[in-house]
């Protein structure tokens, strides 16, 4: 029986020992989670192993084409450098309800270098990197063209409050951008949301050494603006939070309930869906890396049951619906509720709904308006005769307000 037991609890300790929270790729350049660089830029990858023991982490990269499809190229058609690396920089929480390991890396660096520009998965593993602990996408442009956006209000006679039409504009860097439009395909997100994503777009005209993007069909749903809470300070009701407490050691952050199908679109700034780690006690801002803390975030949408799923996403959670994220109806409150178990600090997040098909509406609950200040990005590749992948030539954004 004595042996059972350990049996078991050695199982529940690999369990545990690969619970990983907290996944950010960040952007010191952009200081949000836009993992998008130019060639000889870095990210930062952070992540928490809630065991709080030192685990030995590799990573390694994987090359795909303009649509995130396995372009078959091998490691060294795309990298020097060894095929997978160890995550060296970790530290141990301190001060915290919740323990564990907080582990940090800069790439690309000198042990794995991409040796061409496109789309590019990071990859995290324990053994094996056939069984990842995590995945997640970044992209690596050249200085091939520079993209300028303009978003304008989209005139549809049916719904001509709702969607945000694009025009993009590209501009070589050197002669011969227009020399090859067979080559070139544009793709366009919204939000940092692969999700949201309109491909393979070819130019609808020339003007010298520009592409003309203009297409009528080149629009988005406008969506509205992410709701968002802040538990930067944990045992105080504050941005969002109706209440908090600590209930055998782990914490409880209880969120204001938002209500869904507004009529009219309301100004609320945002940051595009994007988070921050953040501590603050008294006044003093904390290291939240290894300092801060865990809560169950208890999410919920005053409405009426529907026939329908309901997700609470955004980049904290790769915009991923599962069952983590997944919100259930209570009878008695009358509202739709998830429990997340989230790393303080400060968040938006959007409550989507699933379509019969599988696919994600984004703007049901909280409306699509016009108006919203959405963050769009514009991806220029490049495949001239000859080459065996997808080459990222330009990238653009456009973060202003649309007035």
């Amino acid at each position: 029986m004595k042996v059972i037991k350990l049996f078991f609890l050695f199982l529940a300790a690999i369990s545990f020992g690969q619970e990983i929270k907290s996944i950010q790729v960040f952007n010191p350049k952009t200081n949000d989670e836009t993992a998008v660089i130019g060639q000889g830029e870095q990210l930062i990858l952070r992540f928490d192993d809630l065991s709080n023991t030192s685990q030995l982490y590799r990573y390694t990269y994987k090359h795909y084409n303009k649509n995130w499809e396995d372009d078959g190229l091998f490691f060294t058609e795309f990298a020097n450098g060894s095929m997978n690396a160890l995550i060296e920089n970790f530290q141990f929480s301190f001060n915290t309800y919740q323990k564990y390991t907080h582990y940090q890396l800069t790439f690309p660096n000198e042990k794995i270098q991409p040796k061409i520009s496109g789309n590019y998965e990071i990859i995290v593993y324990k053994d094996s990197q056939d069984k990842p602990l995590f995945k997640r996408r970044f992209s690596i442009y050249e200085d091939g063209a520079n993209l300028g956006i303009n978003v304008t209000r989209f005139i549809d006679a049916r719904n001509p409050n709702a969607k945000q039409r694009i025009e993009i504009q590209a501009t070589g860097s050197g002669a011969g951008i227009t020399n090859n439009l067979s080559s070139l395909s544009l793709s366009v997100i919204q939000n940092n949301n692969w999700g949201i994503a309109l491909n393979n777009i070819r130019p609808s005209s020339t003007l010298g050494n520009q592409l003309l993007f203009q297409q009528l069909n080149l629009a988005f749903p406008g969506n509205n603006e992410f709701y968002y809470f802040d538990n930067k300070t944990m045992n105080q009701a504050m941005d969002m939070v109706a209440n908090t407490e600590n209930i055998d050691g782990a914490n409880q952050t209880y969120l204001y309930p938002v209500w869904a199908y507004p009529a009219d679109y309301q100004y609320q700034p945002d940051v595009n869906g994007a988070f921050y780690f953040r501590r603050n006690d008294l006044g003093i801002e904390r290291d939240a890396s290894r300092e801060g803390d865990y809560s169950w975030v208890h999410f919920a949408l005053d409405s009426q049951r529907f026939d329908k799923e309901f997700y609470v996403l955004g980049m904290f959670n790769d915009y991923k619906a599962d069952k983590t994220s997944q919100m259930q109806y209570d009878e008695k409150a009358q509202k739709y509720i998830a429990k997340i178990y989230l790393k303080q600090g400060f968040y938006n997040y959007i409550i989507a709904t699933k379509e019969a098909d599988g696919k994600l509406n984004y703007g049901e609950v909280n409306g699509n308006f016009w108006q919203t200040e959405n963050l769009y990005q514009a991806f220029l590749y490049y495949t001239p005769f000859g080459r065996n992948f997808d080459g990222l030539i330009g990238y653009g954004e456009f973060r202003t307000p649309v007035r």
